[in-house]
C-alpha cells in the first residue's frame, strides 16, 4: 500500500500508473509475482526520493520499473539453475477455454500478449534486447527514451530492438487454420494411444520441444524421438480427457479417476508440425486455471 507520508499526488499518479507499470514488468519478466515485487520496490524508491525534483513522474517510473527488471532479467542469466528452478512460477497464465465457447476481451488480450510460445522466444533474448523490443513493440515507449533507461544511444536502442525483432520474426512460422492445428494435435494423441511411434515422428518438428511443470520442478526434453518416445509411454493411462484450447492453441486437459485434475497439454503447430508442448502436471499450478468439468 502507498505510504501516507508520500504528497497525494504522487501517490495519485503512482496509483494511476499501477496497472501499466506492472504490464511493462510483466512482459519484461512473464511472472506476475516478479512484476508486482518490481513494482512495490519502485514505489519504495519513489517513497525515498524528493518528488518535486521529478519532471516528468511516469517516465521516471518507467525508467526504474524497467532498470530493476533489467536487473533481475541480468541475474537470472548469471545463474540459470536458478532460473530454471524458478520457471514453474514464470510460467504465464493459462487461459483455457472450450472450442465452442466465446472467448472474453481480457481472455484474448492475455492470450496474446502473454502466450506460452511469445514467452519462449523472449526468454532466448539478452535482457537488452528484451527490454528494447518489449518498451518499443509492445508498449511503443520512443528510442530516445529505451537509450535513456539503458545508457545507451538512441541509434543502439534501435539496433537492439531491431535485433529483437528480427530473432522474434524468425520463430513466427505461420500457424495455419485453428481447424488444421486441431487436426494436427489430434493425430499426435491417436498415434501416441496406438504406439504408432513413426506417426508420431511425422506429426512431431524434429527440434520440437517438451517442457513439463511437474511438482518435483521443471523437465525439459528435446527432439522428435526423445518427445514421441515419452508420448508411447504416457499414453498408457487411459484416463478421461477433452480437448480445449489453451491461451488460443489447441490443448487437452485429462482427470484423474476422482474427477481431480491430472494434466493440461498445450500444442504450438506451425507449418502442420508440432513445435513446442507445455504439460503442466501440478496440481498446485493447475488449481490456478480456471478448467472446464470432466465432459
Amino acid at each position: 500500500m502507498p505510504d501516507t507520508s508520500v504528497p497525494a499526488p504522487v501517490t495519485e499518479v503512482f496509483e494511476s500508473q499501477r496497472d501499466r507499470l506492472r504490464a511493462v514488468a510483466h512482459r519484461m519478466l512473464g511472472s506476475h509475482a516478479d512484476a508486482e515485487d518490481v513494482v512495490q520496490e519502485a514505489w519504495l524508491r519513489l517513497s525515498r526520493q524528493d518528488t518535486a525534483a521529478i519532471d516528468n513522474l511516469a517516465g521516471w517510473l518507467t525508467t526504474v520499473v524497467c532498470r530493476i527488471g533489467l536487473d533481475l532479467l541480468r541475474s537470472r542469466q548469471a545463474r540459470p539453475m536458478a532460473s530454471v528452478a524458478s520457471h514453474q512460477d514464470r510460467l504465464p497464465e493459462l487461459v483455457v477455454r472450450l472450442h465452442d465457447s466465446p472467448a472474453p476481451e481480457e481472455d484474448a488480450v492475455l492470450a496474446d500478449s502473454v502466450g506460452l510460445a511469445l514467452l519462449v522466444v523472449l526468454d532466448s533474448l539478452r535482457p537488452t534486447e528484451r527490454l528494447a523490443f518489449v518498451l518499443h513493440d509492445l508498449f511503443s515507449v520512443p528510442f530516445d527514451e529505451i537509450g535513456t533507461i539503458l545508457g545507451k544511444s538512441t541509434a543502439a536502442a534501435k539496433m537492439l530492438a531491431s535485433r529483437a525483432r528480427r530473432k522474434v520474426r524468425a520463430s513466427e512460422r505461420p500457424t495455419g487454420p485453428e481447424r488444421e492445428r486441431r487436426e494436427v494435435v489430434q493425430a499426435f494423441l491417436r498415434a501416441a494411444r496406438d504406439g504408432e511411434f513413426e506417426a508420431l515422428l511425422r506429426v512431431l518438428d524434429p527440434e520440437v520441444k517438451l517442457t513439463v511443470d511437474s511438482p518435483e520442478g521443471q523437465v525439459v526434453v528435446l527432439g522428435a524421438t526423445q518427445v514421441a518416445a515419452g508420448a508411447k509411454l504416457a499414453a498408457g493411462a487411459a484416463t478421461p480427457a477433452r480437448a480445449v484450447l489453451v491461451n488460443g492453441s489447441p490443448g487437452v486437459i485429462s482427470w484423474n479417476e476422482d474427477g481431480s485434475p491430472r494434466s493440461l497439454l498445450a500444442f504450438t503447430v506451425t507449418n502442420g508440425q508440432i513445435t513446442h508442448i507445455t504439460a503442466v502436471t501440478d496440481p498446485a499450478k493447475l488449481a490456478l486455471v480456471n478448467l472446464p468439468d470432466p465432459a
